[in-house]
């Protein structure tokens, strides 16, 4: 019986161009795809639930025995749109972040961006139950990713974009999530994953069509202006520096 390769990836409109082409180019991958907000892919890595993964960068160097493999990756060189610092005040006038409990990258990213080019201290708190974001509170910001800040982007006047803005601090683009594997994956299977991921990359109509996207019109715009999913050398500084300079900094979470 031929055993299936567990593939853990994000569920967010980001990824589709990788899911479409797992799914319809990824025959020698023989794939078992499992589907989940950026930690949880991380978690499924960890646990032994999936042999390779697309994970949050700040999660690979806290998981032993694995490499990053394939020339692609969730990143932008320029505003990402979906990982913002969202206020209804401006940023001088923020004094309590709300910290998305879905992605400990972007956690990371913005406490790095308060210490060292906002120069700002905030009270940090986890945002865990994203009702709150229909009454957001005075001086509050909140960071949230993925497809939820399509929805909610329009109700904050000011958002600070976490990717344009570290890219003012380095002059860097950012890597949000890079593809891995465990020890004892092999070169064929990776290079078939590396086959799928070209392919939906190179087919993001089709799977905007196909994962029902299609009357979406930010999503065309979204996969091919604000995500760039080529992991090249400069990528591969800042998430070097990023895990220099970011993953030093834990912001601790204050209760209520």
């Amino acid at each position: 019986m031929m055993m299936r390769n567990r593939i853990a990836a994000v569920s967010y409109l980001n990824t589709i161009p990788f899911i479409y082409g797992i799914e319809h180019a990824g025959a020698g991958l023989h794939a078992e795809l499992l589907l989940s907000p950026p930690r949880g892919c991380a978690e499924a890595l960890r646990d032994g639930k999936a042999d390779l993964a697309l994970i949050p960068v700040a999660a690979i160097p806290g998981i032993s025995d694995l490499r990053i493999v394939t020339p692609y990756c969730i990143g932008a060189s320029g505003p990402v749109r979906t990982v913002v610092l969202a206020s209804a005040d401006p940023l001088e006038n923020v004094d309590t972040v709300y910290l998305d409990s879905h992605s400990l990258t972007s956690v990371r990213l913005v406490r790095l961006l308060a210490a060292k080019l906002w120069k700002r201290e905030f009270r940090w708190r986890e945002l865990d139950d994203f009702s709150v974001l229909d009454d957001p509170k005075p001086r509050t910001g909140y960071v949230i990713i993925g497809d939820k800040v399509f929805a909610r982007e329009a109700a904050f006047r000011y958002r600070y974009d976490l990717a344009e803005q570290w890219r003012l601090l380095t002059g860097l683009p950012f890597v949000f999530a890079a593809w891995v594997a465990r020890g004892g994956v092999p070169e064929v299977t990776v290079d078939s994953l590396t086959e799928a991921l070209a392919y939906g990359t190179a087919h993001i109509d089709e799977a905007i069509r196909r994962y029902g996207y299609g009357d979406r019109p930010y999503a065309r715009d979204y996969l091919t202006r604000n995500i760039d999913f080529v992991f090249d050398e400069q990528k591969r500084r800042a998430m070097e520096l990023y895990w220099e300079e970011g993953l030093r900094i834990e912001p601790p979470i204050n209760p209520g």
